[in-house]
Parts: structure tokens; sequence; C-alpha cells
């Protein structure tokens, strides 16, 4: 087994469609994202697929394409005709590997767990790293109210049946300019552009480090105590009953 294969996996039909492509795809250096056989335009095979880098270009989805259908024709693990489709894991991808959820700490991801974890089955905070076999998360729904559940939430990987990352802009940011990093590195690779000198390399990997993420403090600042109340209201008038309000009070 890989050392960073995945561990949310598929179950039923789309399972056995996974071992069959798997294989083939890591043979021509791709990652198995997700396998989904749905109802949609009749009934559509989705393979989601991915370079070691994350990317995936239209060229890398026709190849895979190309290369997966034979094996499917073979297995035949679907009885009904289908409508192959091979992509990219888009901007707000699921999370399958250890490293998906390394390399996205500080975003934000909905959870979805195969049972309930504190009562929950559903999450949604920012990823703030792994711990052992849990991903730890900063729920952003968590009340500051007496007696609200823990924002700061430790969640089993093992029991995640579904993580998806939410999409932000600072997420767009991110993709957009990794991107950029892995279209620039494959042109240095092929020779269409000079390699760059030593210390830009060195500036390039400086600023890929990730940066440890560290949760805002909730602020200690409580809010002023209102007033003008009604109760305030009907004391002053109570005082004022009773004589013990100076009427040169505010002179």
């Amino acid at each position: 087994m890989d050392g960073d294969d995945r561990i949310v996996r598929e179950s039923g039909i789309d399972a056995r469609i996974a071992m069959i492509v798997e294989p083939v795809l890591r043979g021509m250096e791709f990652r198995l994202v997700r396998v989904r056989l749905s109802g949609q335009n009749g009934l559509t095979l989705q393979i989601m697929a991915e370079r070691d880098d994350g990317t995936m270009t239209v060229e890398d989805c026709e190849e895979v394409s190309r290369a997966v259908s034979p094996a499917l024709d073979v297995d035949d693990p679907i009885e009904k005709a289908y409508h192959l489709e091979v992509s990219s894991p888009g901007i707000d991808r699921p999370l399958v590997r250890r490293s998906d959820f390394e390399r996205y700490v500080g975003h934000l991801v909905k959870i979805e767990m195969a049972a309930p974890h504190d009562g929950r089955k559903r999450f949604r905070g920012t990823i703030h790293g792994l711990e052992g076999n849990s991903v730890r998360i900063v729920r952003d729904d968590a009340g500051d109210h007496k007696g609200a559940q823990d924002a700061d939430v430790l969640i089993p990987i093992e029991d995640i049946a579904v993580a998806n990352l939410v999409l932000t802009n600072a997420l767009i940011a991110e993709s957009t300019r990794r991107g950029r990093d892995a279209e620039r590195e494959q042109l240095e690779q092929s020779g269409a552009i000079p390699e760059p000198p030593a210390h830009a390399r060195r500036a390039r990997e400086k600023r890929d480090l990730k940066k440890s993420f560290q949760p805002k403090p909730k602020s200690k600042t409580r809010k002023p105590v209102p007033q003008n109340t009604k109760e305030h209201r009907l004391a002053a008038d109570r005082k004022k009953r009773a004589g013990l309000t100076d009427p040169h009070e505010g002179d």
C-alpha cells in the first residue's frame, strides 16, 4: 500500500470500479481522487484524478480516459451503458489523503461523518492540521454561549465519509498561484524556459513552506450593558414616585 494511500474511500459499485482504475492510474503516475457513478445524463461514471503535484490538464484527462476505458471494458463492472467523465478535482476538491489535509491547513472544509462524532455527523471549520490519525478543525458555526459545543474538534480520519474544501477567496488565490507554479515548473523541466538561479529557487521554496496556522483568540471584551431597558425605566419611575429623585439632577 502507498504511504499516502487514500483514506476516504468509496463503497459498493464505486469501490469495485476504483479497484479497477487505480492501478492503471498509478502506472501512469496519476493518483485517483474519487470514483462516482451517478444517474446524471442517463448513467455517468465520474473519475477524478490528479498528478502528484495536484495538477490535471485537459490533455491529462484525455490520456486517462483512453487508458481506463479498456480496463473497464474487460472487467465490465457496470451492466448498463454509461458515459465516462474524467476530470480534475476542482478548487473545492475532495480531501481523500493525509497529504490533502496537510496541504490545505488554514482553509475551510466541510466534513460528513460515516458515524456520529460528539453527537454530530456534519462539521464545517478551518483545518488546523493532523494529529496522529485525526484532523483538528476549528468550527466556524460553534456558538460562544454557555453550554455551546467546543469549537475546537479532533476528528478521526477513518470515520470521515466525505470531506470537501469550501470555496473562498483565499482558496481561489492559492489554487491560482499553484497552477502558475506548476506550469512554470513544467516549462523549466522541458527546457522551454531557463531554470531559475539558486537564490530564486530558495526564495520560492521559502515561500511555499507551510506557515503554522494559529486560531485567532476569542475576544474577551464584554458588550456594554444596555442602560435604557424597560427594567431600568420602571426602576427610575418607582424611585421618582418614592421621592428619591433629585429635582435638580441634570441641571
